[in-house]
């Protein structure tokens, strides 16, 4: 008998729902009102989504990748724009 188990590094259903918007390079603020989350819970789910390799993050404009630095993203996450990386890709296709 085939058992299929949660892996470890499935999505949860916010970051489901986030992954589902980011085909495409998205601002924090097209990001938020189209998951309806709060910015608060939008920023600490980013954070993790971008600490486990999920999302790409853009700053100052869509074009320029800006590398994970948990200490300023606070201050640019609600300015900066976001795109699922290849594993975020997989990761949101086989749930």
């Amino acid at each position: 008998m085939l058992t299929i188990s949660r892996s470890a590094s499935s999505v949860t259903d916010h970051e489901f729902d986030i992954l589902d918007e980011l085909y495409f390079v998205t601002s924090f603020s097209d990001l938020q009102q189209r998951t309806n989350l709060s910015p608060a819970k939008l920023e600490q789910n980013l954070r993790t989504m971008l600490e486990q390799g999920l999302i790409r993050c853009y700053w100052p404009d869509p074009d320029t990748e800006l590398a994970y630095e948990p200490t300023s993203f606070g201050a640019i996450g609600c300015d900066s724009f976001f795109l699922a990386s290849k594993e975020g890709l997989l990761q949101h296709n086989t749930r």
